[in-house]
């Protein structure tokens, strides 16, 4: 399950791959992307600094100062955001390929039939979570934009 942060996140980035589309984008204040994303504006300014240090966006000072998206949203990886704002993704602590710990009350591994059961759903999810980029967002958001007004 992603949290709350994670959906903020991925709003603002929403906003501003939205911005980035237009003929001459512009720079988009906190408040611009609060506004757009319907996110609180006391949890953006965190968020904001965090993407920023990842290299997704950047952000200039001054009086037209605000936020850009600097990375295309195809190169957006979900995952890599997920595991930058939430943490890992995996169920269980010994299945993380970033951050494996050995389960306290695991005798062996190998013959643990809750690893295995996990294992093979977080495979699966993984596989897809993987795959999955901004651009992808974006296009589904279009998608139910259009079959709404249909």
């Amino acid at each position: 399950m992603i949290t709350q942060k994670m959906k903020y996140a991925l709003k603002a980035l929403l906003s501003l791959a939205d911005e980035a589309r237009r003929p001459v984008p512009e720079a988009l204040t906190i408040e611009e992307i609060a506004r757009r994303s319907g996110t609180p504006k006391r949890f953006l300014e965190h968020i904001l600094l965090e993407i920023r240090n990842a290299g997704i966006i950047a952000s200039t000072r001054g009086r037209s100062g605000g936020y850009q998206l600097i990375k295309s949203p195809e190169t957006v990886s979900i995952s890599e955001l997920l595991r930058m704002i939430d943490g890992p993704i995996a169920p269980l602590p010994c299945l993380s390929r970033r951050a494996y710990q050995r389960c306290e009350d695991c005798k062996d591994e190998e013959t643990c039939r809750i690893r295995k059961v996990f294992a093979d759903v977080f495979w699966s999810y993984l596989v897809l979570i993987e795959s999955l980029t901004l651009a992808d967002i974006q296009r589904s958001d279009e998608v139910a934009q259009q079959l709404l007004r249909a």
